[in-house]
């Protein structure tokens, strides 16, 4: 059994695993991100109103679920033949007040303003138009991103798709999505994704694509 652990030099958690550090600020939360280095598959959060650190490691079915996900958007992208930015892994932060990592996030509607950016800076350029996250070990709520407002935030969690809105400065539970709203996502994301662990990814996206075609 592998043991949390973290020092100086060494962030180490088992798949799987959550370690909460209460208490912190967020000079704790970026000296942390300085030392995870390489270890690009750890996941941290950090909220100013709960003064708590969340580490994560994301199990190996988490990443896969993440890629049929924003597979899936892609591909109900290119249906509508509009065009977008995506970003995994990312760090998104609001200075002193939230950092976050979504598992992938869109741009659609503000693509252009962040063509060429290897990084995104919340003090000069949009928020995401789509956010989503996968939870296997962990909970996501939608104030976990209250600062950070992307538009739309998905959360996609034991075979079920939450969408959420960000209107009037908070997240609304909404039943579509307002970059598809033509179409049953809360029922059409959870079936192909539980295809996709069924007959293939591949498999799953084309079956997909030909529905898409029929609607």
């Amino acid at each position: 059994m592998i043991l949390p652990t973290i020092t100086e030099g060494t962030i180490s958690l088992a798949a799987g695993d959550e370690l909460i550090l209460r208490f912190r600020t967020w000079q704790d939360y970026e000296a942390l991100l300085a030392r995870r280095e390489d270890k690009a598959g750890l996941r941290i959060r950090y909220s100013s109103k709960t003064q708590e650190i969340r580490i994560m490691s994301p199990l190996p079915r988490h990443g896969k679920n993440a890629d049929i996900v924003a597979d899936l958007v892609k591909a109900l992208l290119r249906h509508q033949c509009r065009d977008w930015d995506a970003f995994t892994p990312i760090t998104l932060k609001r200075i002193n007040q939230q950092g976050i990592e979504p598992d992938y996030c869109f741009y659609i509607d503000n693509r252009e303003q962040i063509l060429g950016n290897e990084r995104i800076d919340l003090e000069t350029d949009p928020p995401p138009d789509l956010a989503i996250e996968i939870d296997l070990t962990c909970t996501t709520k939608p104030e976990d991103y209250q600062a950070i407002a992307p538009l739309e935030l998905w959360v996609y969690r034991q075979s079920q798709l939450s969408i959420y809105q960000f209107e009037s400065q908070q997240y609304r539970e909404s039943q579509r999505s307002r970059w598809f709203p033509g179409y049953d996502l809360k029922t059409l994301i959870p079936q192909y994704c539980d295809r996709a662990w069924q007959i293939g990814s591949s498999v799953a996206l084309r079956e997909f694509e030909e529905v898409l075609r029929s609607l």
